[in-house]
C-alpha cells in the first residue's frame, strides 16, 4: 500500500456491534485510522468533528437509515468517498445506492480481502500514489526512508517530532488538519483530557520557522480556526 494511504482515515458507521469491531480490528491492523458510530446520528457528528477520508456505510440503521444519511451527505456536499455495506444486495438496492451518491456498493456477506481492495480503490481517487520515498511540496523535499528534508535543495534540520509534524501535513496533501488530528496522529494523545493546542502551536511556529522564514513563498499556512495546511500558495 502507499504510504500516504497508509495515513488516511475509514469511518465506519454499523450498528451491528460484533462486524464494527471486527472491522476496526481489521482495517486498522492494515495501517489506516479507524473511527466507528453505531448510529446516522453519531457518524455525522463523526464525520464533521473527524474528518474522515472514506466512509463505510450501513444501509440498515436505528432511528435514521443509511441511505438518508447518504442522500444528506451529497446534499451538503462533504467531500468524502462513501461505501455502502448492506444485506440489501438486489439489483434495484444497487442502483439506488448509486443513484442516491455512493462510489461503491458492497453487499453482505463480502469477503475482507475485497473490502480492503475496494477501500483502497476508493481512496486512490483522492491521494495520489506515492511511487519512491520522496514526498514534495513546491520546492519542499521529504525523504521518508532517510527522514530528511531540504527546502530549494538546502537542507533543513528538524528534529524527530518536527519531521512526523511536516511529514503529516505533506501526507494530507494541502488539506486543513485540525489540532485534533495532529494530537491523535502525531503525538498520539487520545485524551480529551490533557489537550496540546499550545503545545502543538509552538510546534508549528518552530516548524514554519525553520521552512519558510528564508524563503518569500510560503508554505505553511494557518487555516483560521480549523488547523493548518501544507501548501503551494494559489497564484
Amino acid at each position: 500500500m502507499p504510504h500516504a494511504l497508509k495515513r488516511s482515515h475509514v469511518l465506519i458507521i454499523e450498528d451491528d456491534r460484533k462486524l464494527a469491531t471486527a472491522l476496526v480490528s481489521g482495517i486498522e491492523a492494515e495501517g489506516y485510522r479507524v473511527t466507528a458510530a453505531s448510529s446516522a446520528e453519531e457518524g455525522f457528528f463523526l464525520l464533521h468533528s473527524g474528518r474522515p477520508d472514506l466512509l463505510l456505510l450501513d444501509v440498515t440503521l436505528p432511528q435514521r437509515n443509511g441511505l438518508d444519511l447518504l442522500r444528506q451527505i451529497r446534499r451538503d456536499r462533504i467531500d468524502i468517498r462513501i461505501l455502502m455495506l448492506t444485506s440489501h444486495n438486489t439489483a434495484e438496492d444497487r442502483v439506488e445506492g448509486l443513484k442516491s451518491g455512493a462510489d461503491d456498493y458492497l453487499g453482505k456477506p463480502f469477503s475482507f480481502p475485497e473490502l480492503l481492495a475496494r477501500i483502497e480503490a476508493l481512496l486512490r481517487r483522492i491521494l495520489p500514489e506515492q511511487t519512491s520515498d520522496e514526498l514534495r511540496i513546491a520546492d519542499l523535499s521529504l525523504n521518508t526512508k532517510t527522514r530528511t528534508a531540504t527546502r530549494a535543495g538546502k537542507t533543513i534540520e528538524l528534529s524527530q517530532r518536527e519531521f512526523d509534524l511536516l511529514l503529516y501535513l505533506a501526507e494530507n496533501g494541502g488539506r486543513t488538519v485540525s489540532r485534533e488530528m495532529l494530537a491523535r496522529d502525531v503525538w498520539k494523545e487520545t485524551s480529551r483530557f490533557t489537550p496540546l493546542d499550545n503545545v502543538i502551536d509552538v510546534q508549528i511556529a518552530r516548524l514554519r520557522k525553520k521552512v519558510d522564514d528564508s524563503f518569500p513563498v510560503k508554505l505553511l499556512h494557518t487555516v483560521r480556526g480549523l488547523g493548518f495546511s501544507l501548501r503551494e500558495p494559489k497564484s
